[in-house]
C-alpha cells in the first residue's frame, strides 16, 4: 500500500476502516528472534516491557536482521509500521521516509508526522496508532520528539503499542529517546551535552536506564560513566555502536548486529581497564539484575582457550600485535586483541589500532571498480570521512575514495586508506564488510566474488583473502553456506594466517550444524 504521511488532521480511510485496536502479538518467532531458543529473564518485569519489544539501535545503516527482528515483532510483513520522522526537525516530510521498512518487506508503512501538539494530542491522529503493530522512531535530535508528542495522547498511544504486545524502536536520537533518561537531549545541537535540565525525560520505556548511541563510530565510550553515572549512581546506562541492537522483551536484552553495546553502573566487572562492560552480538543481558545471562562464546564451537594458545606469543607487543574474529550466524563467538595496548577513550582494541589489509584490500577494490562513480561527491559515497581531504586541503585518493564507497552502507568509519596503496582497517570493520556482502542489495549491480580466492576445503565451499600470495600475516576467510567468517589480522610478516584460519575452520566445521 501507499505510505501516508498522518500531517494535520487526515489518514487513509482504508486503514481508519479497520480494527479500532491492533490484536495481541504473539511472540515472532524464527531468525531475527532470538527469545524462541533460550528463556526470558524469571520474575516480575522491572524496567523493561511487561509486553512487547523494544529495539534499540546505535545509529547508522541497519542490516537486515535488525529490520526482521523488528517487522517481526509488529507481526509480520502485514502489520502497520509507523515511522516517525520528527527527530529529523524539518516541517516537511522526505518522500523516502519509510522506504527501508517497504525495502525490508513491510507492506503498510505509515509515516506518523506533525509539529503541532495539538494535533498530536486528537483522537483523530491517534487513530491510526492504535491499529498498528509497530513503531519506529528515526534519527536526528531527540528534543524535537519530546517537543512535538511529549505529554499528548500521541505518546500515551505509543505506549500502548508495547501494552498490547506491538514493538517501539528507534535508532540515534530515536533510541536515546526510548529510555527513562534521555542523554544528550539538550534543544541544541551540541551532542556534547549528556545532560540538560528541562530535557532529561525519555519516554521511558525503559525504566531507570539512559541510552547513548553512535558510541564507537563517534569515539563516545567513556562519556555516560564521565557524565551520568556520577550525577545518577542508581541509573543503568546502556548504548550501542551503529547497526547494532539491543532486541528488549521484557528484562531481557539480546544484542543483534554489526559491532558492540556496553553496559555502565552493572552488577558484573567492567572490562579490564573500562568503565563498562562490552556485550558482543549473541550476548544476553537481564537489564534488572543488571548482570549477563549468557554470551555467544558459551554457545561457540570454537573455543576461548583454542584461540588464546593459538595466538599466545602475541600477547608480548613485541610480536607486533594480532586481533581475531569468529563469527557464524550473525553471533559473534570470538572478538580479542593479543599484545594491543588500551586504545584512547577506550576505543575497543579491536577496532583500534588498525592493521596494513595488504592483498585483503584487493576485495574492496574490486567492489568499487564495479560501482558507477557519483558526481560531485569525489567518487565518495557516504561513510566516516577519515582520510579526506579537509577545506583547502588536497583531495582524497582514489584508493580512499573507494574505502569512502564501500564504508557507506555498512558504517566502516575506522577505515583508511593511508596513501594511494595501502588500506588499514581492523577485525570489527572488516565483519561489517562481510555482513554486507551477505545482502545483496548492500551494494547493487555488483559480483561479489570478485577480489577472493573461491576454492572447496573439506567439501564447503570458501572464499578466502590474505595479506600477502602465500597466505601469511593476515585471513579474511568466509563460508557463505555456514554464514561464518573468520578474520586475523597481525603485524607478523612471517604469521601462517591461511594456517590459522583453517584450524579454527577445522573447529567450525567439527560441530553439529
Amino acid at each position: 500500500m501507499r505510505t501516508a504521511i498522518l500531517a494535520a488532521l487526515a489518514f487513509p480511510l482504508s486503514l481508519a476502516a479497520q480494527a479500532t485496536t491492533a490484536p495481541v502479538r504473539p511472540a515472532p518467532q524464527g531468525f531475527g528472534d532470538p527469545f524462541t531458543a533460550q528463556p526470558l529473564a524469571a520474575g516480575p518485569v522491572k524496567v523493561g516491557p511487561a509486553r512487547g519489544t523494544l529495539v534499540v539501535v546505535g545509529g547508522g545503516g541497519i542490516g537486515p536482521d535488525i529490520r526482521k527482528a523488528f517487522i517481526d515483532a509488529a507481526g509480520g510483513p502485514d502489520a502497520i509500521i509507523l515511522n516517525v520522522p520528527n527527530a529529523g526537525g524539518s516541517d516537511t516530510v522526505s518522500p523516502n521516509v519509510g522506504q527501508a521498512w517497504r525495502d525490508a518487506g513491510a507492506r503498510n508503512v505509515v509515516v506518523l508526522f506533525t509539529r503541532d501538539r495539538k494535533i498530536a494530542d486528537s483522537d483523530s491522529f491517534t487513530a491510526i496508532i492504535r491499529k498498528a503493530g509497530g513503531v519506529w522512531f528515526d534519527g536526528g535530535r531527540q528534543f524535537h520528539i519530546v517537543q512535538d508528542y511529549g505529554g499528548t495522547k500521541t505518546e500515551d498511544e505509543i505506549m500502548a503499542v508495547l501494552e498490547r504486545g506491538g514493538v517501539v524502536g528507534g535508532s540515534s536520537a530515536g533510541a536515546s529517546i526510548l529510555g527513562d533518561f534521555m542523554v544528550r537531549g539538550a534543544p541544541s545541537n551540541d551532542n556534547a551535552i549528556m545532560d540538560y535540565p528541562g530535557y532529561q525525560k525519555g519516554f521511558g520505556y525503559l525504566r531507570n536506564v539512559g541510552i547513548d548511541q553512535h558510541v564507537v563510530a563517534r569515539s563516545r565510550l567513556p562519556d555516560i560513566a564521565d557524565s551520568i553515572v556520577p550525577r545518577y549512581p542508581s541509573m543503568l546506562g546502556i548504548s550501542e555502536d551503529e547497526g547494532t541492537a539491543w532486541v528488549i522483551r521484557g528484562d531481557t536484552g539480546w544484542i543483534v548486529g554489526r559491532n558492540k553495546a556496553f553496559v555502565y553502573n552493572g552488577k558484573d566487572a567492567n572490562n579490564p581497564g573500562d568503565p563498562f562492560l562490552t556485550l558482543h552480538p549473541g550476548d544476553k543481558y537481564n537489564l534488572n539484575t543488571r548482570r549477563v545471562m549468557s554470551r555467544a562464546i558459551d554457545r561457540s564451537p570454537v573455543k576461548l582457550d583454542f584461540i588464546n594458545s593459538m595466538f599466545a606469543r602475541y600477547n608480548n607487543a613485541a610480536a607486533g600485535g594480532a586481533t581475531v574474529l569468529v563469527a557464524i550466524n550473525g553471533d559473534v563467538f570470538i572478538d580479542h586483541a593479543f599484545g594491543v595496548s588500551q586504545q584512547p577513550r577506550n576505543m575497543p582494541r579491536t577496532t583500534l589500532p588498525q592493521f596494513d589489509l595488504g592483498g585483503i584490500a584487493k576485495v574492496l577494490t574490486e567492489l568499487c571498480a564495479q560501482m558507477p562513480v557519483q558526481a560531485g561527491r569525489g567518487g565518495g559515497g557516504g561513510g566516516g570521512g577519515r582520510g579526506r581531504g579537509g577545506p583547502g586541503g588536497p583531495p582524497p585518493s582514489p584508493l580512499q575514495q573507494c574505502v569512502t564507497r564501500i564504508s557507506g552502507p555498512i558504517g566502516a568509519h575506522q577505515t583508511k586508506a593511508s596513501d594511494s596503496l595501502r588500506v588499514e582497517s581492523s577485525v570489527d570493520e572488516l565483519y561489517r564488510l562481510s555482513l554486507g556482502l551477505e545482502v545483496p542489495t548492500t551494494w547493487r549491480n555488483v559480483d561479489y566474488t570478485r577480489g577472493w580466492t573461491t576454492d572447496t576445503y573439506k567439501g564447503v565451499a570458501r572464499q578466502a583473502a590474505y595479506a600477502t600470495a602465500d597466505g601469511k600475516r593476515a585471513a579474511f576467510v568466509r563460508i557463505p553456506d555456514r554464514h561464518a567468517t573468520i578474520i586475523i589480522l597481525t603485524n607478523d610478516s612471517n604469521a601462517d594466517a591461511r594456517g590459522m584460519a583453517e584450524k579454527i575452520l577445522d573447529q567450525i566445521l567439527a560441530a553439529p550444524r
